[in-house]
C-alpha cells in the first residue's frame, strides 16, 4: 500500500489521461471524472514539441501517436505573397525530440485505450463536478451522475477540465490573471493542394493583418489554416468570410470548389496563469491552470510537461521517496516556467507574424536572421540552438526533491533543464 490511498483527475482531455495512466503504471489508484458523454472528437491542437514528445513516450504512447500521425519536415516564414523569409529544415533534430502531429482528440483516444488496460484505473463520462471540499486527511467532489449526486473522495484531486476549469472557479472563482486577444482566432481544417505550390509542411505568413498558419495535421493531406479577423465581427461574420478570406490569403487564390473545408470553429485567444497551482489537496495541470496563444504549440506541449511534472511529484509521495512539500515545489515551478518561458516565447511567435514590417522582418527579429543564415554561417546556427534551448526549458525534473534521487540512464532525458 502506497503512501496515499486514490487520485481523482477532472477532466478526460488528453493531459487528464496522460496523468492518469503515468499512474496506473505504478498501480496507483485514479478515477477520471469526465462531465461529458465523451471524449471532445474537435481536433483542436495537432503539434507537439520536444519536451511533450518525450513525455509521450516516457508514458509509452508515443509509437501509436506516430504511427497515425507524422513527422514534419521542414517549417518557414514566408511574406504574404508566399516568398520564404526563413527555413528551418527538421529532419537533422534526433528522431526522440522531432515535432510530431497527430491531431488532439485522436492523441486522447490513444492514451485512454491505454489506460483502459490498467485495472487501477477508471474512467467515467456524463460524472460532471459541481462542488468541491477538503480536509487534512483528504478532497471531495461533489458530482452529478446518471445513476444521482455522488460525493467521491480522494487524497488528491487534478483539475484537468481545460479553460473553463470547474476546479479552478472553485477554487479562485473568476479570477484567472492574464490578457485575452483583440482578434478572432479561426482554426480551420481544409483539403488543399498546398504541394503543388511549394509550401512546407508548417508554414507562416507575415503580415499586420493577413497573418495566418498552415500546416499539415494528416498523412492523408488535411490542413490546418489559422488565421485572424477583427475581434469587433460576430462568430456568424467570421464565419461568413472564410471563402473570401480563402482566396486571399492562400497560394493560388482559390475558390471553394477547389477545397474542401471539414472545419471551421471562431475563438478566441489568452494568455493567462492561475494564481496557484495546488490549493491543499488540489492540483491544476495544463489549460486548467494557464493558457497560451497556439502559435509554437506551446499551450499542449508545456500542458503535457506539466502532467509528467505532477506525476513525479504524487509518484514520489506514493512511494515514500518524497513528502507533500514536494507538490508546492510543482506550483512554484511549473508556474514560474509558464510566466518565464511559455508565456514570452508563445507571445513572441504570435507578434512575429504580426510584424508591421515583413519586408524587414531578417533585420528586425534576430530569429529569423539566425534561421535564415543557419545553413551558411556557424555563428547563426549556434545563436539558433541557443534560442532553441528554450523550448528545453519547458522542463524540470522534481525527481530531484526526492529524498535520494539516483540519475538512471532510462532517466537521461528528464533530467532538470531549468
Amino acid at each position: 500500500m502506497g503512501a496515499f490511498q486514490k487520485v481523482i483527475i477532472v477532466g478526460a482531455g488528453p493531459a487528464g489521461l496522460l496523468l492518469a495512466l503515468f499512474l496506473s503504471k505504478e498501480m496507483i489508484p485514479v478515477h477520471v471524472l469526465e462531465a461529458a458523454s465523451e471524449i471532445d472528437d474537435q481536433p483542436r491542437a495537432t503539434h507537439y514539441g520536444p519536451a511533450g514528445v518525450q513525455e509521450l513516450e516516457r508514458a509509452g504512447v508515443l509509437e501509436a501517436i506516430r504511427a497515425e500521425g507524422f513527422l514534419p519536415k521542414d517549417l518557414c516564414w514566408r511574406k504574404e505573397d508566399g516568398s520564404i523569409i526563413a527555413e528551418l529544415q527538421q529532419e537533422h533534430i534526433p528522431l526522440h525530440s522531432r515535432v510530431t502531429s497527430l491531431p488532439v482528440n485522436r492523441v486522447a483516444h490513444i492514451i485512454l485505450d491505454a489506460l483502459r488496460q490498467h485495472p487501477t484505473a477508471k474512467v467515467d463520462f456524463n460524472y460532471k463536478v459541481t462542488r468541491t471540499g477538503q480536509d487534512d486527511d483528504k478532497a471531495w467532489v461533489e458530482v452529478e451522475t446518471p445513476a444521482g449526486v455522488k460525493t467521491l473522495e480522494a487524497s488528491y484531486i487534478v483539475g484537468s477540465d481545460g479553460a473553463s476549469s470547474t476546479i479552478r472557479k472553485n477554487l479562485f472563482g473568476d479570477s484567472f490573471p492574464g490578457q485575452t486577444w483583440e482578434p478572432w482566432f479561426i482554426a480551420s481544417n481544409v483539403y488543399y493542394d498546398f504541394d503543388a505550390h511549394g509550401w512546407d509542411d508548417i508554414n507562416f505568413v507575415i503580415h499586420p493583418q493577413n497573418w495566418f498558419m498552415a500546416a499539415r495535421i494528416t498523412k492523408d493531406g488535411l490542413w490546418r489554416v489559422t488565421y485572424g479577423e477583427d475581434g469587433k465581427l460576430t462568430r456568424e461574420q467570421c464565419i461568413e468570410r472564410q471563402q473570401e478570406r480563402y482566396r486571399s490569403m492562400l497560394p493560388g487564390n482559390p475558390g471553394s470548389e477547389q477545397y474542401k473545408l471539414t472545419n471551421i470553429s471562431p475563438y478566441r485567444v489568452h494568455q493567462k496563469c492561475a494564481e496557484k497551482f495546488r490549493v491543499g489537496r488540489f492540483l491544476l495541470v495544463a489549460d486548467a491552470a494557464h493558457l497560451c496563444n497556439p502559435f509554437g504549440g506551446f499551450g499542449l506541449t508545456s500542458g503535457i510537461v506539466d502532467v509528467g511534472g505532477l506525476y513525479d511529484c504524487l509518484s514520489g509521495i506514493y512511494n515514500g521517496l518524497a513528502d507533500e512539500s514536494i507538490l508546492d515545489k510543482y506550483d512554484e515551478i511549473r508556474r514560474r516556467i509558464f510566466i518565464e518561458q511559455v508565456d514570452k516565447l508563445s507571445t513572441a511567435n504570435l507578434q512575429r507574424v504580426m510584424m508591421t514590417e515583413p519586408g524587414r522582418a531578417l533585420e528586425l527579429d534576430p530569429f529569423l536572421n539566425a534561421a535564415a543564415n543557419a545553413k551558411k554561417d556557424p555563428e547563426a546556427a549556434a545563436r539558433l540552438a541557443q534560442m532553441a534551448r528554450g523550448a528545453n526549458a519547458l522542463k524540470h525534473d522534481f525527481r530531484q526533491y526526492y529524498k535520494t534521487f539516483k540519475t538512471e540512464s532510462s532517466a537521461s532525458e528528464h533530467l532538470c533543464c531549468t
